[in-house]
């Protein structure tokens, strides 16, 4: 019965969504899209360095999943986390000032890409280690059931972190104590350049649900009110005390593993038909075939965001570098 009214909740808000949250939808995958195609051309320019894993093309999964959440949820993310970052609603500018190093930065410059943090936007990190936010997620979960809190905890992972013990003890403890955790697998076929069947015995990863009780899905990653719906049915779930699910994403990034990736393990055949699903095109078509919506109105939206990302841009490069006696703090607790 549980996961029938879970189910109902989610077709339900599909059904409801108006013009102005698919426009919102569209907005936010066009800026995470601006901001990583933006990203690329300063890394290229040498304003930004290190490393830098982008985004784009996998845009559905983050924008799709985080708006089924609630502004108090939490977000758990990978190194790979900008559109995560922007998604739950951090302002491109300090994102991008971090990037630069920039002391105005989400992280004051300490981080960079891999390393973005707001605690007031319940944003709790992108981590390095591939799968060690699943321990995180969980334990942020236990806290929530801990203090009876109504908050969910959203926990976005790669296809490369299942063979990880972290993920199995993670799925096995949340799934133990039914905690409010909704784990999201976005299966982009590659960890690194190791393609996902040569990694992982189970190619359907959803199925990685089962033996620990809990409902698994695999979703259209490039289909953003695909993406919604499952997150919702899993969202109502935990919301309700019912535990934890897990979500495959089946998605597909359109540049390389990281900026130094020059992507030679796969086919071009291979990536333009990828290509063709683009999940921002897919969403077009949707507003301007079913919903009638003008294009002059969607280009009004790119135009805006590029003016934004032009800004993000300009703060970035405009901000002060962290001074020296920056350097040492936040090594210790308390500095």
């Amino acid at each position: 019965m549980a996961l029938e009214r879970d189910k109902h909740t989610a077709q339900r808000a599909l059904l409801t969504l108006h013009e102005a949250q698919l426009l919102e939808l569209y907005r936010r995958m066009v800026l995470i899209r601006q901001f990583e195609e933006k990203t690329a051309e300063m890394y290229a320019r040498g304003k930004i360095t290190g490393f830098c894993h982008l985004y784009a093309g996998e845009e559905a999964v983050a924008v799709g999943a985080i708006y089924a959440l609630y502004d108090k949820d939490y977000v758990v993310s990978t190194y790979r986390e900008h559109g995560h970052c922007l998604a739950k609603g951090a302002d491109p500018k300090v994102v991008m000032a971090e990037l630069f190093g920039k002391v105005t930065g989400i992280s004051k410059g300490r981080g960079g890409s891999m390393h973005l943090f707001d605690q007031d936007l319940r944003f709790m990190g992108g981590y390095a280690i591939v799968g060690g936010g699943l321990p995180i997620a969980t334990g942020l979960g236990l806290s929530v059931q801990y203090n009876e809190g109504p908050e969910v905890v959203c926990c976005f992972f790669g296809d490369g972190a299942l063979p990880q013990g972290a993920f199995h003890e993670s799925l096995n403890m949340a799934s133990l104590w039914k905690l409010p955790v909704v784990f999201v697998c976005e299966n982009n076929f590659y960890g690194m350049g190791t393609l996902v069947q040569n990694a992982i015995c189970q190619e359907e990863l959803y199925r990685f649900a089962q033996p620990y009780k809990m409902p698994g899905v695999r979703v259209d990653g490039m289909d953003v009110l695909e993406v919604y719906g499952a997150t919702m049915e899993a969202v109502a779930r935990a919301r309700e005390g019912d535990g934890p699910s897990l979500i495959e994403a089946v998605t597909y990034r359109f540049r390389g593993h990281s900026m130094s990736d020059p992507v030679e393990y796969r086919s071009k055949r291979e990536e333009r038909i990828w290509q063709e699903r683009d999940p921002i095109k897919n969403l077009r078509r949707k507003l301007t075939v079913e919903r009638h919506v003008a294009e002059g109105r969607l280009g009004e939206i790119e135009a805006e965001v590029a003016r934004q990302i032009d800004d993000a841009v300009k703060f970035a490069d405009e901000s002060p570098e962290p001074s020296v006696e920056e350097l040492g703090k936040g090594v210790y607790a308390g500095s």
